[in-house]
């Protein structure tokens, strides 16, 4: 008899391997685009600029806590959890994903999404101070973490953990500054 942790990661590859098979050609060019503007948290420091640059006193704080949200959780996430993990990199050549969706391949553990963890942790972090700015910027973070399934880098429980760690570790983050006056 199969543990439940077998069958969600046969669930985890099949998923992937739906998405990999399903032709979505126009899908496919937007997804690269924006998992490549996802690279380096550039959409977040991006929307921080703006956030800082328009929002004034609370834009400036959302965009401070969003920023030190993603920094905590970037640096949890590539320096304590991926190497723990073993997961391999999804196999694309095998699968067939189409190469005009492909982005270069990451050399790192699959396990969990750094891309998904820092979207999420952004998001969380700009929402403890402007929950309406959240809004949109989750859509955003829920985007990124599909286009790293999409491009074929990532399984979809990839990107699921890292949101939710990223999640997580904003709402520390956060609580553990506005506990300290930062």
């Amino acid at each position: 008899m199969s543990s439940w942790l077998d069958e969600a990661k046969r669930l985890d590859v099949a998923v992937y391997a739906a998405v990999a098979a399903t032709p979505t050609p126009t899908l496919d060019r937007v997804m690269r685009r924006l998992s490549h503007a996802a690279d380096y948290s550039r959409l977040s420091l991006s929307a921080a600029a703006a956030l800082a640059l328009t929002g004034g006193p609370a834009g400036r704080r959302a965009a401070l806590l969003g920023l030190s949200s993603v920094g905590v959780t970037s640096a949890v996430v590539n320096v304590v959890v991926k190497p723990l993990s073993r997961r391999r990199r999804p196999d694309r050549i095998a699968e067939s994903v189409p190469l005009a969706r492909q982005v270069p391949m990451p050399t790192s553990s699959s396990f969990p999404s750094g891309h998904s963890a820092a979207a999420f942790a952004f998001t969380t972090g700009v929402g403890y101070v402007l929950p309406s700015a959240a809004v949109p910027l989750r859509g955003l973070a829920a985007l990124v973490a599909y286009s790293r399934v999409h491009t074929g880098v990532h399984y979809p429980g990839d990107a699921i953990v890292g949101s939710l760690i990223g999640g997580a570790l904003a709402q520390v983050t956060v609580r553990a500054l506005d506990s300290h006056g930062g």
